[in-house]
């Protein structure tokens, strides 16, 4: 091994705000042009695979029962899933937060006296920043997800919940695995081109070595059945399959919003994930293991369940929906707003409008970046219309922005607390409180009406001052002749009775 820096970049703590990262991402016509052919993809088929279910609202309603049934007594769930994992052979882990999380894989991977794992994708890993984690205690960390190899090869940070290389073309990746597979271990092949069978062919062989000799693997899941502690993990490529049976010692990642009560429950989201997610009709690879089996599989298992801010979130009535993700990413695929900014700009491991939700709740919305997140959309409501679970994100999105302007009452470490507001929205605190008192007093909202209507022809093209950012990006509307009100009073006037 020559290569000592394994770990994927984590998101700095002093990440620009979202407009700023956003206006330099919408420069760059590449990433635009990767992003538009890929996200119109996705979602065109998605579209199609949807469509063939008769009864998809039901589905979609069912999935939504259940996770909030779970959410509303995640307490007692947990409890069970422990006793499930323990009865099966495994060993349960509580951590409260990243640090404690890193520290308890950290402990068991050198327990087993190894220096490297193998991961299969896992988004809380990368929430937790585990790989660099994991490098500061001198054990390598190696990526098996095609797309996640390409980002870690590349050096660089996901974009994106399903395809994290979205952002990269078959150029790019060709001259990432030319230039970086041979430090990392087996070297690509000779005249390597950018064909996707050749490229697929490069990193089977680059990661199956890795795979035959690794005695430890991290993974997460996308679920976790509270009545037989039951691990489910779903994937299009076999490579997590590799993961999650071939190492002696087996380490699960997963967030405690991921457990479902039965195993029943999992038959609405075995439909409804892979066609919202891959556009596919049956996940490719669903791997499932209970414990440990003599013989078969790891013959340890270790469960971490990650809290990391989601009991504050679940003390949220409104905001305590984004825990009802199942990380499909459909909405990502339909939001115009990620489809030109892309994912780094969100500054976050979850990018896109599940992104804009969720992490200002789990981070607090103290940092610039997770201030601005909220507002990183247009309303238009996509997102909500595509969710499997019916996360109704415009409805948060505004929650949260009221949170950032106004300030108010929020859970933070199991504490209720008191949260000023952000920085920077003093302006637009007083256009509330100003609006507030215009229309509670419905003489002067006529009168403002008439003056406005009456000197439309010297309104401005830019708003000076707070509003200029505003009509940076788009054009003031012409305002009226004359108001609503006073065209309604007209027409009634000279309609015949």
């Amino acid at each position: 091994m020559t290569r000592t820096h394994l770990g994927m970049p984590a998101f700095p703590p002093a990440f620009p705000a979202f407009p700023e990262a956003a206006g330099e991402a919408v420069r760059d016509r590449v990433l635009r042009a990767n992003l538009r052919h890929a996200t119109h993809t996705i979602r065109d088929k998605r579209a199609r695979a949807v469509a063939e279910l008769e009864d998809w609202d039901r589905l979609r309603a069912a999935g939504k029962a259940i996770k909030d049934h779970t959410l509303r007594h995640l307490d007692h769930y947990l409890l069970r899933l422990e006793e499930s994992v323990t009865a099966a052979g495994g060993t349960v882990h509580w951590a409260a937060d990243a640090d404690e999380a890193n520290r308890i894989v950290t402990d068991l991977v050198r327990a087993t006296g190894q220096r490297e794992v193998v991961k299969v994708k896992s988004m809380a890993t990368q929430e937790i920043g585990l790989n660099e984690a994991l490098e500061a205690a001198g054990i390598a960390a190696y990526e098996t997800d095609l797309a996640e190899l390409i980002v870690q090869l590349g050096h660089d940070r996901p974009s994106h919940i399903l395809v994290p290389a979205i952002h990269r073309n078959r150029g790019e990746i060709r001259d990432i695995f030319r230039a970086e597979m041979g430090e990392w271990g087996r070297p690509a092949p000779e005249g390597l081109g950018d064909d996707p069978r050749e490229l697929a062919e490069a990193a089977r062989l680059h990661l199956r070595e890795k795979f035959l000799r690794a005695e430890v693997a991290v993974s997460g899941a996308n679920f976790m059945v509270a009545e037989t502690g039951t691990m489910v993990v779903f994937e299009s490529e076999g490579n997590g399959r590799m993961c999650l049976t071939l190492p002696r010692t087996l380490i699960s990642v997963v967030g405690i919003e991921k457990v479902v009560p039965t195993f029943r429950d999992l038959e609405v989201f075995l439909q409804t994930l892979p066609r919202s997610s891959t556009a596919e009709r049956m996940n490719p690879y669903t791997t499932m293991w209970t414990g440990t089996t003599d013989g078969d599989g790891p013959s340890a298992f270790h469960l971490v369940l990650l809290d990391n801010g989601r009991t504050d979130t679940l003390a949220d009535e409104t905001g305590r929906q984004a825990l009802r993700c199942i990380r499909c990413s459909a909405c990502l695929n339909v939001c115009p707003v990620y489809e030109r900014a892309g994912g780094h700009a969100y500054g976050s491991v979850y990018p896109g409008p599940i992104g804009a939700i969720l992490s200002p709740q789990l981070r607090g919305t103290g940092s610039e970046i997770d201030a601005t997140l909220p507002y990183a959309s247009t309303l238009c409501g996509a997102c909500y219309e595509v969710c499997p679970v019916a996360i109704d994100i415009p409805e948060v999105l505004v929650h949260l922005r009221e949170r950032v302007a106004q300030g108010g009452p929020v859970t933070r470490e199991g504490i209720r607390v008191t949260v000023r507001p952000a920085h920077g929205h003093a302006a637009e605190r007083a256009a509330m409180r100003a609006a507030r008192l215009l229309l509670d007093r419905p003489a002067a909202l006529r009168a403002g009406e008439r003056l406005l209507a009456r000197a439309r022809r010297l309104a401005p093209r830019r708003l000076p001052g707070p509003g200029r950012a505003w009509t940076d990006t788009r054009e003031l509307p012409d305002l009226p002749a004359e108001s609503f009100r006073d065209w309604w009073t007209n027409r009634e006037r000279e309609t015949p009775q």
